[in-house]
């Protein structure tokens, strides 16, 4: 009898760069995402469940964020015990079949409701790089030694980090937003400012605001 026990395939993964994604109907931030299987055997197809998050203690922050990060991790002075990490998004990819190694394109919609701390400090931050973490579950679909069909569970042990450059978050959402930021404001203060933008028969709301914060 053959007592030889048929080892899991473990992956590895590694994040090699980022876009924005052209002709997205949201603001996307595409991801290359290089999958290494241990060995050649083939891989069937991988369904990833993904959690990004902001390691913002991994990065220096200049006078001009402390103002702007005020709101999400109090005064500077106490930003040793405050700071901490910020869950950006949770996506799924399926990866289609390979043998050694795979590169995935991982999208990410990236929002500009900035009520939302992910999009707050990315917005807060002037320049250099933001540092993600990505973390991997999910199952692994495989071709057994006699050729059937099997599964294992990814640990969320599998993690890759990336620097994702400011500048690339900003081009993404300037495809959308030129030179604008979103701002949520409860329906009786918006109608208030309709209302104000009528008695005073001023064409836009740029208007609007000018005359209100002169």
């Amino acid at each position: 009898m053959d007592a030889t026990i048929e080892t899991i395939p473990r992956l590895a993964f590694a994040v090699q760069g980022a876009a924005p994604v052209p002709r997205a109907a949201v603001p996307t931030l595409r991801f290359a995402l290089r999958i290494d299987g241990d060995d050649a055997r083939p891989i069937r197809s991988v369904l990833l469940s993904v959690q990004v998050q902001i390691a913002a203690r991994r990065r220096r922050y200049d006078e001009r964020s402390h103002d702007r990060l005020f709101e999400l991790f109090g005064p500077p002075a106490d930003w040793g015990t405050t700071l901490r990490t910020l869950l950006w998004t949770r996506t799924t990819l399926v990866v289609p079949a390979f043998e050694g190694s795979t590169v995935a394109e991982l999208d990410v919609p990236c929002t500009y409701d900035l009520e939302v701390a992910a999009s707050r400090y990315l917005d807060a931050l002037p320049d250099g790089d933001v540092p993600l973490e990505f973390l991997f579950s999910g199952s692994v679909f495989y071709a057994a030694a006699d050729g059937r069909l099997q599964t294992a569970r990814i640990s969320w042990e599998e993690e890759a980090e990336y620097r994702l450059p400011v500048a690339v978050w900003r081009e993404t959402m300037e495809r959308h937003f030129p030179g604008t930021a979103w701002l949520r404001l409860p329906k009786d203060a918006y109608d208030a400012l309709c209302a104000y933008k009528s008695r005073r028969a001023l064409a836009t709301w740029d208007d609007v605001f000018a005359e209100l914060l002169p």
